[in-house]
């Protein structure tokens, strides 16, 4: 259910503000551990090899993992969130020296001229007006040096993942340490044309305490991502299919071209 970055619940997105998931430091210093072995961002490592890149570009970083992963490789890594909390817990991490974390979004980023960009954990999906993501689409554009990459992934509404976002399925119990026990579960609560609200709540068993949340993501159709990164000039190389999510995702490797 959760995405790597923030957005707003009341069916705007608030560029440059983040969710309690990501600006709670007790949500933050938990989210690693809830989120378990990140298996999605195998495939994007092995890209970035692909591509040649150098230096990289990650959106909505969260708490900084793709990121980290990058550095340790050698890469020259520019990692960008809206959430304060997300980005000081990933500056604590071990190797984060080697990466240049920022607050803020693609819209406020500075001179910037890397091989490549990506938004991984669908954050593509937490810009919900189209003027927010179209600026996000400039941003990214400004970044990226001539024939430099944007790849980026997003739900297929078609899955109708939503229906699966039941307190049931979502429920997790982790031992977590330096915590304790903690219970996380979410659950759908509005589906709006293509927008689509969910709450979760953590239980902080310890101390007694439930820390909520709510989000709204927006699921744009492929059609839809196709035509806004015409708009700005991209050039849609290919779309694939995640291979840890078959059939769920398109991800999207775009060209700012030279």
């Amino acid at each position: 259910m959760r995405t790597h970055s923030a957005s707003g619940a009341d069916g705007r997105n608030n560029m440059g503000v983040g969710d309690a998931i990501f600006e709670d430091p007790r949500l933050v210093e938990v989210y690693d551990a809830i989120e378990g072995e990140r298996k999605d961002l195998d495939v994007y490592v092995e890209m970035v090899a692909e591509m040649g890149a150098r230096s990289v570009l990650d959106i909505g970083c969260g708490a900084g993992t793709f990121a980290c992963l990058l550095a340790s490789r050698g890469i020259d890594v520019v990692a960008v969130d809206p959430a304060r909390a997300s980005v000081e817990f990933a500056r604590a991490k071990a190797g984060a020296d080697a990466v240049r974390w920022l607050h803020g979004d693609a819209t406020t980023l500075p001179p910037l001229a890397v091989d490549a960009a990506f938004m991984t954990g669908n954050v593509a999906q937490v810009f919900l007006t189209d003027d927010d993501w179209a600026a996000t689409l400039r941003g990214v554009w400004n970044a990226l040096r001539p024939g430099g990459h944007f790849v980026f992934e997003t739900r297929d509404p078609a899955r109708r993942a939503w229906e699966g976002w039941t307190r049931e399925l979502t429920r997790s119990v982790l031992d977590v340490p330096g915590v304790g026990i903690v219970e996380d579960w979410g659950e759908l609560t509005k589906v709006s044309g293509d927008y689509v609200t969910f709450r979760t709540e953590t239980a902080f068993l310890r101390e007694n305490v439930v820390v909520e949340s709510s989000s709204t993501l927006r699921f744009r159709d492929r059609p839809e991502v196709e035509a806004s990164l015409v708009d700005v000039g991209f050039q849609l190389r290919e779309v694939r299919d995640a291979p840890d999510r078959p059939g769920l995702e398109f991800v999207f490797l775009t060209l700012r071209p030279s």
